[in-house]
């Protein structure tokens, strides 16, 4: 379920299952919404770092996820990642503001290398999870030159054909659901999101 604030700031919050098709519901909801408020040249760079926190959320954790997205002024937008796990992984346990968060954890490097800003938050009293956020701001973007676009991309059908038949096979079977996702997110980021895959002209 989404929910939208009209006011300035504006908002959005988006309710998510653990299933792997909410990870691509969340990727179109950004890009439209940058659309809409006009900071469409944060919406390349945007999609791909929600992508990173959101799949993490999705194979990392047990129950469902939500996606917030806020503008925080003309040219700037937080994306916020909430879930059920405690577990805060690298670059946001060095920022965790609460000690009693995760110690340890997996690198996200493409959040540490094109975030304006990030950081972590224990979720509210009584209740369980985190949150993990990160700010962009216009003219702070991915340099299209320097990733390969994966328009096209055989591999990314092929895989993407492979997830979709885990997905509908009869008897379901989680383990092969989930390596089939992890392998389209590591073909993805390894092929077309990581930097010096096309040299900059």
């Amino acid at each position: 379920m989404a929910t939208v604030s009209p006011s300035e700031p504006w908002s959005y919050v988006l309710e998510l299952p653990r299933d792997p098709r909410a990870v691509a519901t969340a990727r179109t909801t950004v890009r439209s919404v940058l659309h809409a408020h006009h900071l469409a040249p944060l919406a390349d760079t945007a999609t791909l770092l929600a992508s990173e926190l959101l799949t993490n959320a999705y194979l990392h954790t047990a129950g469902p996820f939500s996606l917030h997205l806020r503008g925080l002024d003309r040219e700037r937008v937080r994306v916020t990642v909430r879930d059920s796990s405690r577990f805060v992984p690298a670059p946001f346990r060095a920022r965790a503001a609460a000690g009693h968060l995760a110690e340890a954890g997996r690198g996200l490097a493409l959040v540490r290398a094109y975030a304006r800003d990030w950081g972590a938050e224990p979720a509210p009293r009584g209740t369980h999870g985190k949150a993990l956020w990160f700010e962009l701001v216009t003219g702070h973007t991915i340099p299209r030159s320097r990733y390969i676009t994966p328009v096209g991309c055989a591999d990314c059908v092929s895989l993407e054909n492979a997830r979709r038949a885990a997905a509908a096979a009869p008897v379901p079977d989680p383990q092969r659901l989930t390596l089939a996702t992890v392998a389209i997110r590591s073909h993805f980021r390894n092929t077309h999101i990581l930097p010096q895959r096309v040299p900059t002209p």
